[in-house]
């Protein structure tokens, strides 16, 4: 519906959309209106999203402008609704009953025009779609928590965590064991074989960051840049806990993200006692395309069951997660739309390079550059082009929305519900692809702050490791041979290869120091030798190479003689892992939460004065 209007002057007629038209007769400058509907043709998108999410108008003053227009009362705040109300069915709607019987009428965007079209109910009231999300989330608290946290392991048990090792993995474990200790006593040669055996699998595992600094894959042909016009809504999560110190710095990051602002859905997650967070939000007056979704109170208190919260609610054909004290380079929504664009269906999800912002603090955030360079620059990258299992990173990750819907979001009981997410898209049929465009975050500079955080993330790669190793056979038809490898690799063999390095370590010395060659030729000790002196120096390569190689990628030569320290850097991540292990029984689902905003040095202010 389209209304012509005619200038202040009265000399030309303009023809504005209905939906935007009703505005003048509301006391609304023309001008406004006009760059709203300019801004939306411009952008290909509804006008009232493009008046509301550009920041031209508030929610709160268009929608009551629309209940003066029709006639109806407004009600910003204190809403009281049905006890019957759906979560997230009446948000979607824009449609809910009050407690006293009557509608509270919130339409989206899209759906305005159809309502000024039909009229609406006598007995209607009009809020805002922020007020009415955020009170059929309380009122539905409950059933909207119970989902959050319980949708996966109800419609889909063999992809949960949750209740942990079936019985058949417990008989594994106790005949493995048993296994174990009748070896004590089995003849020499058995021994032999048996331990060349596990170097051999060892080197299997470390031979995928070996070869990936050799193997360089080609750069995918870049995409064009997609007319704005075509580009798609973009959704963006970021779950916040106690990260009041940060949200300025994050609000900036996110402005500056080079996507139309009409096709932006930005939603901060954050817990019902979350109070500094959510001050920290109210202080700084937001234009609607960023909204406030609070998880209502339940178990697991786990980030992945936050974004569970905020899912239903995403409008977006494509989604990110970002974390709070992330600055992600403002032009990847638009080269993920693009790439995805360009790419089959089966390609479900877009992994960014995730970069540490404040790599002077000490060495250990050195170390932890490193690491992360390896991982993000090289080996993930090399996964994704052999379309081969990925364990994504848990932040810029980028989703095709109704994939993500379709294998159920995230675990909540997962404590790395990134790595479990990657190698669940993996099992079912999906692709990962490599975004080469990197976001900045803050790393722990100090030792017990890195222990909390990583023994987290050692946990949650044994409980990845228990999920999906309930079906083994399954796993090899839709991995494949080398697909499983790789994942058996990337998640469980990386705590198997913490646990048992330290130990390593010592029987290197050892056998160089204390216990030499046999004089006589013995096939079986000198191929436990061979195999063990083969996995010490593979194992080496696979710490140095990787790391080197991100720093020749990226030009940070200055970083590369750090690479020496990584063999004690990995010491404490060996330590981590052994904690994880005890946190699995004490402290299954436990979220060790990590500080932001102590850092000291940092990259992400040099990118933001380059924006000034």
């Amino acid at each position: 519906m389209f209304v012509e209007v005619r200038s202040p002057h009265g000399a030309t007629a303009i023809v504005l959309p209905g939906e935007l038209a009703f505005l003048l007769g509301q006391g609304v400058d023309l001008a406004v209106v006009r760059e709203a509907a300019v801004l939306a043709r411009r952008e290909g998108t509804e006008p009232v999203a493009a008046l509301l999410r550009a920041g031209l108008m508030s929610e709160a003053a268009y929608y009551a402008a629309l209940a003066r227009a029709l006639g109806r009362p407004f009600r910003g705040a204190g809403l009281v609704l049905d006890p019957g109300a759906r979560f997230p069915e009446d948000v979607r709607q824009g449609a809910t009953r009050g407690a006293g019987g009557e509608w509270l009428l919130a339409p989206p965007p899209g759906a305005v025009a159809a309502l000024l079209a039909a009229g609406v109910p006598p007995n209607a009231v009009f809020t805002t779609p922020a007020a009415l999300a955020a009170a059929v989330l309380a009122t539905a608290g409950p059933r909207a928590a119970a989902r959050a946290a319980e949708a996966l392991e109800v419609r889909a048990p063999d992809w949960a965590y949750r209740p942990g090792l079936h019985p058949g993995q417990i008989l594994a474990l106790m005949l493995a064991g048993a296994a174990s200790l009748l070896l004590l006593d089995a003849a020499p040669w058995i021994q032999l074989a048996i331990l060349s055996l596990l170097n051999l699998t060892v080197l299997a595992v470390i031979v995928f960051r070996l070869a990936a600094p050799l193997l360089v894959p080609d750069p995918p042909p870049a995409p064009g840049r997609v007319p704005d016009a075509e580009l798609p809504v973009y959704t963006v999560l970021v779950a916040l806990y106690r990260e009041a110190e940060v949200v300025p710095r994050l609000v900036e990051a996110l402005e500056r993200l080079d996507y139309p602002a009409s096709k932006l859905d930005l939603k901060f997650v954050i817990e019902a006692d979350d109070a500094a967070t959510a001050a920290a939000l109210s202080a700084r007056p937001l234009p609607a395309r960023f909204e406030i979704v609070t998880a209502p109170p339940g178990l697991p208190r786990t980030k992945p069951r936050a974004l569970n919260v905020a899912l239903p609610l995403a409008r977006g054909e494509h989604l990110v997660v970002y974390d709070a004290e992330d600055v992600p380079d403002p032009g990847q929504l638009r080269a993920a739309a693009a790439l995805f664009r360009a790419g089959p269906a089966r390609l479900a999800c877009l992994q960014g390079r995730l970069v540490i912002d404040n790599t002077d603090d000490s060495w250990l955030t050195r170390c932890f550059t490193l690491e992360y360079s390896a991982l993000f620059d090289v080996v993930l990258p090399l996964l994704s082009a052999a379309h081969l299992p990925v364990p994504l990173g848990g932040t810029t990750t980028h989703f095709r929305t109704r994939v993500l819907r379709e294998v159920h979001g995230w675990d909540a009981w997962n404590v790395t519900e990134d790595a479990d997410l990657g190698l669940r898209l993996a099992l079912a049929g999906y692709r990962v692809g490599d975004l080469p465009l990197s976001t900045l975050e803050e790393a722990p500079a100090h030792l017990h702050p890195w222990l909390r955080q990583r023994v987290r993330w050692m946990k949650g790669f044994v409980q990845t490791a228990i999920t999906h190793s309930r079906h083994p056979v399954r796993a090899w038809r839709r991995l494949g041979p080398l697909g499983l490898l790789c994942a058996m690799a990337m998640v469980p063999g990386t705590v198997v290869s913490a646990l048992a390095y330290p130990f390593g370590i010592a029987m290197a010395a050892w056998a160089l120091t204390a216990d030499p060659l046999p004089d006589a030729p013995d096939f079986l000790a000198n191929l436990l030798t061979a195999t063990g002196v083969t996995v010490f120096l593979a194992g080496l390569g696979a710490m140095w190479l990787p790391a080197l190689a991100g720093c020749r990628r990226r030009g940070w030569w200055r970083l590369a003689p750090w690479a020496l320290a990584l063999p004690v850097y990995y010491l404490f991540v060996s330590l981590a892992a052994w904690l994880g292990l005890v946190e699995l029984l004490l402290a299954p689902y436990r979220w060790n939460k990590t500080t932001h905003g102590l850092a000291r040095t940092s990259r992400i202010q040099r990118r933001l004065d380059l924006y000034k």
